[in-house]
């Protein structure tokens, strides 16, 4: 079964995206799945419950 994404648009800062191409470069990822690395590390550190990638988001 396919992944299911939800595609959206996000402003940032040139030197945000830098470092963050930066950083996926060097752990040998896409950008977009080092933003969703970012996103859930920040999350859980919040206390945000999110399930584990992989599984169904049903938030349409």
């Amino acid at each position: 079964m396919a992944k299911v994404r939800k595609p959206f648009l996000m402003r940032a800062s040139a030197g945000v995206m830098t470092a963050v191409e930066r950083l996926a470069a060097a752990e040998l990822r896409s950008v977009n799945a080092q933003l969703e690395i970012l996103l859930r590390e920040s999350l859980t550190r919040r206390g945000v419950a999110i399930p584990p990638p992989g599984e169904a988001d049903d938030d349409t």
